[in-house]
């Protein structure tokens, strides 16, 4: 059970700084002070870093030590 939570709540929170999700829209929106394609690719950048590398930590930290069993 507790790893399913753990599973759902790192899932929620990568989603969310994505530009295609709602909030990712209104920060490239209301940018100020940068071009907004530039922002845009920058937070795409950074969504793609994080699907890489949210999963492989939480596998880390959590499945490999064996805590979760």
């Amino acid at each position: 059970v507790v790893g399913v939570i753990v599973a759902l709540a790192i899932s929620s929170s990568i989603v969310d700084i994505s530009p295609f999700s709602t909030t990712g829209a209104l920060l490239v929106a209301n940018v100020r002070g940068m071009a907004r394609e530039v922002f845009y690719r920058r937070l795409l950048a950074y969504g793609a870093a994080i699907v890489v590398l949210a999963p492989t930590a939480a596998w880390l930290f959590l499945i490999a030590p064996g805590w979760l069993d």
